[in-house]
């Protein structure tokens, strides 16, 4: 387990943008805190590289950065940048970390477990931004299987949703898991997560980049509420898991379970009850675990066995579906969702909590 130690800059080190994301633990020897000035404070919080293997952060933050270079204007942002470049020793082998490490995103204060090293990094860069204070929290990130973009909140909140859709309509509101940057980062100020794709797509790049110049353009925070027209607000219910005990594959594979080769175009999609997502051999239960908000076990209220095949039992919209073995054991094999349009109505704004 790495017992890295937090880095705070007050600039950017020279040379630091021409190096792709493998090749940061090079110059950055840890998690790393860049204070960049701008016209503005307080400064946006921009969070990359969460995940090692999802590098569209940080190819976003070198697309807007240059922008500014190239313009000789890097000392005349819009408003001032915090940038916090999180996990550079598993982006140096390309996982979303390293075995032995936690994840990094559920280890931010708020999480019911706690005492790593990597609990009281992420405490001291909360506790390095509060003291500064922060504009809005931008934690960005990329998907395994094939989704949508599409921006995440964890407050019922005006100036939340706003922020959201300003990167997409497909917003999702989630309060678990825990100990996630934007849930901690909510009780701050206005904070979301950005879902953008799969890693390596220049479009991806290109979409979050626009957005955070967006982002240090704004003046101030809109509290209105958002028209029902211009947002698909989805809530997370559950999260789906394969049990340690059970080998699982895609397609035509000798597993006990046997998901559905193309199961991640499965994803933002209503499907019905009855849906079948797989195969499981006889004998090893359902296949699948289902936890609830709360955490508890209600993968009886979802799933069933319909000779051998593992079924809907409730009309539900997955999303994160994911074919990648290593994410599904490291996280989960997706999230269920319903949608939320209806709390739109009498959304709060600001309140004392912020």
């Amino acid at each position: 387990m790495s017992t890295d130690m937090l880095l705070e800059l007050d600039h950017l080190p020279e040379g630091l943008l021409d190096l792709e994301a493998s090749q940061l633990s090079s110059v950055l020897k840890g998690p790393t805190l860049i204070h960049l000035p701008g016209r503005r404070e307080p400064a946006l919080f921009v969070t990359v590289l969460m995940h090692g293997n999802e590098t569209t952060g940080w190819e976003t933050v070198r697309a807007l950065l240059r922008r500014y270079q190239s313009r000789d204007r890097l000392g005349g942002l819009p408003r001032s940048l915090s940038l916090f470049i999180a996990n550079v020793s598993a982006a140096a082998v390309g996982l979303r970390r390293l075995d032995g490490q936690p994840d990094y995103n559920r280890v931010w204060p708020g999480c019911e477990n706690g005492g790593s090293p990597e609990h009281h990094l992420m405490s001291q860069v909360m506790e390095i931004m509060c003291q500064r204070g922060v504009f809005a929290s931008i934690d960005v990130h990329n998907t395994t299987g094939l989704n949508p973009h599409y921006a995440c909140i964890n407050r019922i909140d005006n100036r939340f949703l706003h922020l959201a859709t300003m990167f997409s309509r497909t917003v999702v509101y989630f309060v678990r898991p825990c100990g996630v940057q934007s849930i901690a980062m909510s009780k701050v100020c206005p904070s979301v997560t950005l879902e953008c794709g799969k890693p390596g797509q220049a479009y991806g790049v290109d979409h979050a980049a626009e957005y955070l110049d967006s982002c240090l353009h704004l003046s101030e925070h809109t509290d209105h509420p958002v028209a029902h027209q211009d947002i698909d607000l989805f809530h997370t219910v559950a999260i789906v898991k394969v049990p340690e005990a059970l080998t699982f594959g895609f397609g035509d594979s000798d597993t006990t379970v046997q998901f559905a080769e193309d199961l991640d175009f499965f994803n933002f999609r209503e499907l019905p009850r009855g849906t079948s997502l797989g195969r499981v051999k006889g004998g090893n239960g359902i296949g699948v675990s289902v936890c609830d908000e709360q955490g508890v076990d209600v993968t009886e209220r979802f799933f069933t066995l319909d000779d051998g095949n593992l079924c809907l039992k409730v009309p539900v919209m997955p999303s994160m579906l994911s074919k990648d073995h290593r994410v599904v054991r490291q996280d989960c094999l997706c999230y269920l969702m319903e949608r939320y349009d209806d709390h739109l109505t009498d959304c709060p704004g600001p309140d004392t909590d912020s």
